[in-house]
């Protein structure tokens, strides 16, 4: 099942200057394309892809650039994607232009974002301590 953009990340997309929209684009377009069964929205201000409930892949602006970001993207082992402050297991990567992302990568990254997920949504009951689902 394809989702389609939802209007509020096409609104969210639209505010970015000329080449940060065209990376946000170039984001939406691939994510959508390799998880077409993921619902997008936008969740804490960002765009945000999940499946089954659970957010797998995103982006947001920084000043360095659009930071695409994956919840669990630490256990990629992926050299690109910069892990998070260590306390959750996501990891990312920045973008100026629309040519540094290499849409390879980003199938990868996003195909690894099926099976590698951490439950986030029992953390509290955990006091804090992620495990692995799958």
């Amino acid at each position: 099942m394809k989702q389609t953009l939802s209007e509020n990340i096409q609104a969210y997309n639209a505010k970015q200057n000329e080449e940060e929209k065209a990376v946000c684009e170039l984001l939406a377009q691939e994510i959508n394309k390799y998880l077409p069964e993921a619902e997008n929205k936008i969740w804490h201000a960002h765009p945000v892809w999940f499946l089954e409930g659970k957010p797998v892949a995103g982006y947001s602006k920084l000043k360095a650039g659009i930071r695409l970001m994956f919840w669990s993207g630490a256990g990629f082992y992926e050299a690109q994607l910069k892990p998070g402050s260590g306390k959750f297991k996501d990891a990312s990567v920045c973008y100026t232009t629309a040519t540094q992302v290499n849409t390879d990568d980003l199938k990868r990254w996003l195909e690894k974002s099926r099976h590698i997920q951490w439950d986030y949504k029992n953390l509290i009951r955990r006091k804090g301590k992620l495990e692995r689902l799958g």
